[in-house]
Parts: C-alpha cells; sequence; structure tokens
C-alpha cells in the first residue's frame, strides 16, 4: 500500500478556506476504510492540545463529509497511556496533524513515543495529513517560527526534522518571502508551499498538487544556478 503524506502550507479551517483539501483527504480515509464508516485521528500536540482546535476539525470532517473524528493527547494533564495511543492509531484511517509549535511537537512526540507510532502507521499505509507544523516537520529540514513561539527570536529558522522526505520546507510561503535566500545560502533543495495548497507524496514522491487559492514551489540551490519552478501535477 502506499505510503501518503499530504502536506498542506497552512488556512484556516475554521473558515473552511482548506475545504477542497480536507474533501481529497476524506476521500483517501473512505478508501483506506473500504466500504467502512472511516474514523480521522487528530493530533493537537503543536497547538498543546487546543480543545477548540480539535472542534473545529471535527465540525469539518464529521459534519461534512461523515468521518468520525478522535483525537489524541499528550498535554495539558490529558496524556493517555501508550496502549491508549496505539488502539486510536490502529483504528484511524486517516491521522491529521494540527499546526502551531513544531519544535514543541516534536519534542512530545519523542517523549511520548506518538511519533514512531505515526511513523509506523504512516509506513502501514495510513494517510497522514498535516497543516503548517504537521507538513514541515516530515521533512530532513524544517523553516519554523519556533523560536519565536518560545521567546527565543525574532525570526523563522531552519530545524531538523523528521526526515521520512527529503530537502527542506517552509509552510506559509505567501508570508515567508526571504525563504528564497535561505535556500540559496544553505545550498538546498527545498519546497515552499503558500497557505491553501497541499503536496500529495506518495512513497516519497509529488503526486498531486491539490489547491484552494495558493501555489507549491520547488526551491533549488544544489547547483551554481538557482532553480525555482511552480509544481504543477493534476
Amino acid at each position: 500500500m502506499e505510503k501518503t503524506l499530504i502536506c498542506i502550507g497552512g488556512g484556516d479551517l475554521r473558515a473552511k478556506s482548506t475545504l477542497g483539501i480536507d474533501a481529497y483527504c476524506a476521500t483517501l480515509a473512505f478508501r483506506h476504510a473500504e466500504g467502512k464508516r472511516p474514523t480521522a485521528l487528530f493530533v493537537p500536540t503543536a497547538s498543546h492540545d487546543s480543545k477548540p482546535y480539535f472542534n473545529t476539525f471535527r465540525k469539518t470532517y464529521t459534519s461534512v463529509f461523515d468521518i468520525k473524528a478522535d483525537l489524541v493527547l499528550t498535554v495539558r494533564g490529558g496524556e493517555m497511556s501508550e496502549d491508549e495511543m496505539q488502539a486510536k492509531i490502529e483504528q484511524s484511517d486517516l491521522i491529521y496533524i494540527g499546526g502551531g509549535d513544531t519544535g514543541f511537537m516534536l519534542a512530545e512526540w519523542r517523549r511520548t513515543g506518538l511519533g514512531r507510532r505515526i511513523v509506523s502507521a504512516y509506513r502501514r499505509g495510513v494517510p497522514i495529513a498535516g497543516l503548517s507544523a504537521g507538513a514541515i516537520c516530515w521533512f530532513d529540514r524544517m523553516y519554523t517560527d519556533t523560536q519565536m513561539i518560545e521567546g527565543l527570536g525574532n525570526d523563522y529558522c531552519l530545524m531538523d526534522g523528521w526526515g521520512l522526505l527529503h530537502g527542506a520546507m517552509t509552510p506559509h510561503y505567501n508570508l515567508r518571502p526571504e525563504f528564497d535566500q535561505v535556500v540559496r545560502r544553505e545550498g538546498m533543495h527545498a519546497y515552499a508551499l503558500e497557505d491553501n495548497v497541499a503536496l500529495h507524496f506518495g512513497d516519497g514522491q509529488i503526486k498531486r498538487v491539490v489547491s484552494t487559492g495558493g501555489k507549491a514551489y520547488e526551491l533549488d540551490a544544489t547547483q551554481p544556478l538557482f532553480c525555482k519552478k511552480e509544481i504543477i501535477v493534476q
């Protein structure tokens, strides 16, 4: 079964600005469920397990798409046991990673073992979708506002990601044009996603661009001539 990651550059679930992307994710969940009502597992770690964020997710995936919504908690006194987390992951037909503080999220995933469980589900063929922090965390390197959130600086910075996808990535590219210069300086290969656009990676390769208004770009500074091109795959 294909190993699937849907990386969403940003957007507002409450305002339904990513609704077409969510519909695409819902289709993958129904396909995985093979005729049963699918379950989508929301992972709000990056937002410190925000309950309103989960309620917004549920209003979209349950009310609009008739997908059962569940969530897994690691902070705010709602920490689940490893057995509870594993049971929820095993019952899931889609895992959706919310946005927020990427560095905090990855630290929590390592502390609780949640990250390796999500990766195991990915390798079994469970579709994984993520927005902003939930999108960039899968790359070798990620351009993130973690230091700003934690009061350690005033700028975005590069941090190491989980490494399932090669290269670097920035979300909110429409707001982060300086990423071009970061890629040039570091001599990297990278992806830059605006709000309201997603890249579908299947087995590590781009399969499709899904947009509700945003654009996705590939940047390459590994050669002497810097290359930037819009990614268009239907």
